[in-house]
């Protein structure tokens, strides 16, 4: 499992994921989730990827490849005229692809093999779009009704996400909500750790205003977390009592 978040700014585009992948309890990996590419001044590309390894590391070859061979340049990222192009080349390639291994594998449902990305970026001359692909090739477009995708393992990150967002909010504190809601994640799910990627792209800079990997020793990530723990029990402690009105009591009394 996985936990990766694409979030829609009016200043641009933010993008998080993890890094940790396993095959049971005893066979834990680190993998990159996230991938970029772009034509500094002319356009920028994210992929972030969940669930089967293998299919998202094929995909992930296959984009790479026809970003370098000119015959398939005309389904390469870095030449198609939209961001809806983009998203329907890797739509169709994450669909064909879990096709093919399913049926290499002799099994009608693809489930085994099934899994989603986030497709994030911009095109000289046209808005930032954020995209979430399904397993079937299909996909649906974030809006400001809709400001935020979440693939893997979505649950526990999620409360804070809806409570603290605003398309108006700065990178720095898009970045702080990301950070809350990771930490959430990775101390519910042991499926879900760090290091984890950020990747930041600013409306109408088409290459990465920021990117970094965040590892356990990271003092702000650890400031964080710390620092988000003792503010729910400062604000628990802050919330009304609740009192029970109970017969037996009031006749003790």
């Amino acid at each position: 499992m996985t936990y990766c978040v694409g979030m829609m700014l009016d200043r641009g585009l933010v993008l998080m994921s993890d890094t940790r992948t396993n095959s049971g309890v005893d066979n834990i990996s680190t993998f990159r989730k996230m991938f970029h590419w772009s034509n500094p001044g002319e356009r920028i590309v994210a992929v972030m990827t969940a669930g089967n390894l293998a299919t998202t590391q094929s995909v992930v070859s296959q984009l790479e490849e026809r970003n370098k061979t000119p015959a398939e340049r005309h389904n390469s990222l870095l030449e198609a005229e939209t961001m809806f192009q983009v998203a329907t080349i890797v739509g169709e390639l994450l669909r064909d692809t879990i096709a093919a291994s399913a049926s290499d594998n002799g099994q009608t449902g693809a489930g085994a093999f099934g899994a989603s990305m986030i497709v994030a970026g911009q095109i000289k001359g046209m808005e930032p779009r954020l995209f979430l692909i399904y397993p079937e090739g299909n996909f649906i477009e974030a809006s400001f009704d809709t400001p935020f995708f979440q693939i893997g393992e979505t649950k526990y990150g999620r409360p804070i996400l809806i409570r603290g967002y605003s398309r108006n909010m700065d990178f720095e504190s898009a970045i702080k909500l990301l950070m809350v809601s990771f930490d959430s994640t990775v101390k519910a799910n042991l499926s879900v750790g760090l290091p984890l990627d950020l990747l930041v792209v600013e409306r109408d800079c088409f290459e990465p205003l920021h990117e970094r990997r965040i590892d356990g020793t990271d003092p702000y990530f650890q400031a964080i977390s710390t620092g988000w723990g003792e503010a729910l029990k400062q604000a628990f402690h802050a919330l009304p009592n609740y009192v029970i009105d109970s017969p037996v009591r009031q006749a003790a009394e």
